[in-house]
């Protein structure tokens, strides 16, 4: 026994060096973008990994010249409004249709439920020439049509985690409700999605990345007009190959505060909901 728990103490503190090293891996770059944000622009490319000093130091103004050249609150709400709706889209009719296919048992649902899952391995550059032809014609190429491009696309892994959780679900509960006298629709609102909640969050933290950080869908579709966080950071580009580093820094730095916040706040639910969507069923 002692040396059965002597080898799992060894093994345990090993995994956890080995998850502090790469968690310092994934967070050095990070870090050093927040570092590079306080340097002057021309320090930058010169002493990359060097903490700023009395002369490369300039406070806060790269912040606020990035803010002033890209009109950055401006694209803040475009990332806002299409993120937050394009979310909400995706969990309600998402979370409906895994449901619907997960109760109702017949060929049709099992070959609907094969083609989302099948819709998570074709590649975005596959489609995105005709999904840009097809969004011209049908005028979705504004704000609110990227919102039905984003659902179309995010449906796959959604209905996929909704699905796995659904299954996990006693039938007992929606029988009980029915009884009760409610309809289809009400045994959703009542019973089903308040027990989704754990994947809800779930589902929709990985959606609310992919959205807020996803450059080349809104280029695409709404260009310069609407544009996005990540589509504005990219007009700090000049003229041949100049680049204003110190402000693109700290524009990024801003960029990643929001989405950094969203996730400390739901990270309680992220790994209870990837188990049940992935594993149950």
């Amino acid at each position: 026994m002692k040396t059965g728990a002597i080898a799992k103490r060894t093994g345990n503190v090993i995994l956890f060096v080995f998850l502090s090293i790469l968690s310092v891996i994934f967070l050095l770059p990070v870090f050093i973008v927040a570092v590079n944000s306080l340097k002057g622009k021309f320090y930058i490319s010169e002493q990359p990994f060097v903490f700023p000093n009395a002369e490369t130091f300039v406070r806060i103004d790269n912040y606020t010249s990035g803010i002033s050249k890209i009109d950055f609150f401006h694209a803040a709400g475009w990332s806002f409004y299409i993120t937050i709706c394009s979310v909400i889209v995706i969990l309600i009719f998402t979370s409906m249709t895994a449901w619907y296919i997960t109760r109702v048992k017949n060929k049709f649902n099992i070959a609907l439920y094969y083609v989302f899952a099948f819709s998570m391995v074709v590649p975005f550059q596959m489609v995105m020439f005709t999904m840009t032809k097809v969004a011209n014609m049908l005028h979705l190429d504004n704000p609110l049509g990227i919102i039905l491009i984003y659902l179309g696309f995010g449906s796959g892994l959604s209905v996929f985690m909704f699905s796995g959780f659904v299954r996990s679900i006693p039938i007992e509960l929606e029988e009980a409700a029915m009884i009760d006298g409610c309809n289809p629709l009400m045994t959703y609102g009542r019973i089903i999605l308040p027990v989704l909640k754990p994947i809800s969050v779930t589902v929709g933290i990985l959606n609310t990345m992919w959205i807020w950080n996803d450059y080349l869908l809104p280029s695409l579709l709404i260009g310069t007009e609407y544009r996005t966080i990540p589509i504005a950071i990219q007009y700090l580009k000049g003229g041949y190959g100049s680049i204003d580093m110190g402000a693109m820094m700290a524009m990024l730095v801003l960029a990643i505060i929001p989405i950094v916040i969203f996730y400390l706040v739901c990270q309680k639910y992220i790994i209870e909901g990837v188990i049940a969507g992935s594993v149950k069923g």
